[in-house]
């Protein structure tokens, strides 16, 4: 009991791709506010990708 043994890789992508979103949203930020946006959309980029994915493939 007490022993979490997976999840580690899907941590390391999201992890990674949270790095990623927000040097891409705050690099291309006009303003300071805009680029407390892009972080905060750092934070759910997940959440973007499926949905325009699932959009791309018409569902």
């Amino acid at each position: 009991m007490g022993n979490k043994a997976s999840g580690s890789a899907g941590d390391a992508v999201y992890g990674l791709g949270v790095i990623g979103a927000t040097i891409y949203y705050i690099s291309t930020a006009t303003g300071f506010w805009m680029g407390v946006l892009g972080f905060l959309k750092a934070l759910v980029w997940p959440a973007f990708f499926v949905y325009e994915a699932l959009k791309y493939l018409g569902m």
